[in-house]
C-alpha cells in the first residue's frame, strides 16, 4: 500500500474526509475518475518467469482474485488509511473476518478471553465451532477489569471485544485492556463495527487488529456483505495467508460498493449519532420505557469513557419495556415504516428483538449473562426525520 507518512504523498497529512474519498486509488491507463471495477477471476502474465515470481510472492502483483484484486486492494488501502494502520485485508463477511483472524493465530490448546457483550453469532463461533478445534473461551463482564484479569491463563492467545457492544452499548476502556492483554503477551482484537474509523480508532489505544463488518456502516445502505481486518502488515499478512488458502474472499463488486459508501462515512456517522441522541433522550422520558442503553446519555455508565475515546456516540441504541417479549413484540409490530430486520448501519432505521433474533441461538443462561432480556428492543437509528421515527415508535409504546 502507499505510504501515508511519505512527505511526497499528497495524502500524507490528509484528514479523514479526504482519506475516505481518495486513499488507495491508483488509476489505470484509462484515466477513470471513479474507482475501477475489476470483474476478473484471474490475470495474464507476460511470461512463465513472471507467473512463477507472482505465485511465489517474489514479485508483487495480481495472481488470482481469491486474494489479489485491484478493486478490493483499493478498499483495503483506504480502510487502513482511515484506521491509521499499515494494512488491511477484506473478507466475505464480518463473521468471516473474525473466523479468519482466529484461524490465522490460534491452535488447539489456546484460549480466548472475550467480552460477554458481543454479537450473538460471535459467541456461537467461539463456543460451538472453535471449541471443536480445541480452542476454549472465557466470557467476562466487559466493564469489570477484575473479571478480565481473572480470566487470563498461560494459554490465552487472543482477547476479543466490541465497544460499544451489541446491543447494550457497553463501553470498554481500550487502552487499559490493551495494556493488560499485552502484559499477558496476547493479541488484542477490537470489533469497531458500531463506530467505524469515523468515530473511533482502536489502534490509537493499543489494539493489534481491528475487525469490521463492512456490511453495516461502511456500506451504509444495506446492499452488500463484507468484512475487513486491519492492523500491522506482519499480522494482516497472517490473516491473508488463511484467506488465500481457505477462500472467504470479498468480491470486487462488493468492494466497489463499499468504496462508494466510504465517501460519505463521516457525514453519515455524524447524522446517525445526532438522530440516535435525540431518540435516546425521547425514549428515556417515555412512561413505557424502563431503561435506555446509549452511551450518549449522561447517566450511561460508559458515557465519560465513550466521550474520551470516541468522536461520537454512534447510531445504535436499545431499550427495555415492561411485560417481556409480548410487550416488546407489540411495540415492534405496531411500527409502520421502521424496518424489522437484524441488519444495522443502514440509512433506513431498523428495529429488532435481540433475544429471538441476533442472540436467539444463545442458551437462556448465555442471554442472561449478556443482559439480553425478553423486553429488550434494539434500534439502529437511520437517516430519516427523527420526529417520524419517534412517531412510529409511539404507536406501540403509547399502547403499553
Amino acid at each position: 500500500m502507499s505510504d501515508l507518512t511519505d512527505s511526497n504523498n499528497p495524502l500524507a497529512e490528509a484528514g479523514i474526509d479526504t482519506l475516505a474519498v481518495r486513499a488507495g486509488q491508483s488509476r489505470s491507463a484509462e484515466g477513470e475518475h471513479s474507482e475501477a471495477l475489476f470483474l476478473t477471476s484471474s490475470y495474464v502474465f507476460a511470461n512463465a518467469a513472471e507467473a512463477a515470481a507472482r505465485f511465489s510472492g517474489d514479485s508483487p502483483g495480481n495472481v488470482y482474485s481469491r486474494y489479489t484484486n485491484p478493486t478490493v486492494r483499493t478498499l483495503e488501502e483506504r480502510i487502513a488509511a482511515l484506521e491509521g494502520v499499515e494494512s488491511a485485508v477484506a473478507t466475505a463477511s464480518g463473521m468471516s473476518a473474525i473466523l479468519s483472524t482466529c484461524m490465522a493465530f490460534l491452535q488447539a490448546g489456546d484460549h480466548i478471553v472475550c467480552s460477554r457483550s458481543v454479537f450473538g453469532t460471535t459467541t456461537v463461533l467461539f463456543t460451538k465451532y472453535m471449541e471443536r478445534f480445541g480452542v476454549s473461551t472465557t466470557f467476562v463482564n466487559p466493564t469489570d477489569f477484575d473479571d478480565w484479569e481473572a480470566a487470563f491463563t498461560p494459554q490465552t492467545k487472543l482477547v476479543f471485544v466490541e465497544t460499544p457492544s451489541n446491543p447494550l452499548c457497553d463501553v470498554v476502556d481500550l487502552q487499559r485492556l490493551a495494556d493488560l492483554t499485552h502484559a499477558h503477551k496476547a493479541l488484542f482484537v477490537v470489533d469497531n463495527c458500531f463506530c467505524t474509523p469515523a468515530l473511533q480508532k482502536p489502534a490509537q489505544f493499543g489494539a493489534d487488529l481491528i475487525i469490521h463488518s463492512a456490511t453495516k456502516y461502511i456500506d451504509g445502505q444495506g446492499r452488500c456483505l463484507g468484512g475487513l481486518v486491519a492492523g500491522p502488515t506482519v499480522l494482516v499478512d497472517e490473516v491473508l495467508g488463511f484467506i488465500r488458502s481457505a477462500g472467504p474472499t470479498m468480491s470486487a463488486f462488493n468492494a466497489w460498493v463499499f468504496l462508494k459508501g466510504l465517501e460519505t462515512l463521516r457525514l453519515r456517522m455524524d447524522a446517525h449519532s445526532a438522530n440516535a441522541q435525540q431518540l435516546a433522550e425521547w425514549l428515556q422520558n417515555h412512561r413505557a420505557v424502563e431503561k435506555v442503553y446509549y452511551a450518549g446519555l449522561p447517566d450511561h455508565p460508559g458515557h465519560a469513557l465513550a466521550a474520551k475515546q470516541q468522536r461520537g456516540f454512534g447510531g445504535v441504541l436499545s431499550f427495555t419495556v415492561s411485560g417481556g417479549r409480548e410487550s416488546a413484540w407489540q411495540v415492534i409490530d405496531a411500527t409502520r415504516f421502521l424496518s424489522l430486520t437484524a441488519n444495522l448501519g443502514d440509512a433506513k432505521t431498523t428495529i429488532v428483538h435481540p433475544a429471538t433474533t441476533t442472540h436467539g441461538r444463545l442458551s437462556d443462561e448465555q442471554r442472561e449473562q449478556a443482559g439480553i432480556s425478553q423486553g429488550l428492543i434494539r434500534i439502529a437509528v437511520g437517516l430519516e426525520d427523527v420526529d417520524d421515527i419517534k412517531a412510529d415508535l409511539a404507536r406501540g409504546l403509547d399502547s403499553l
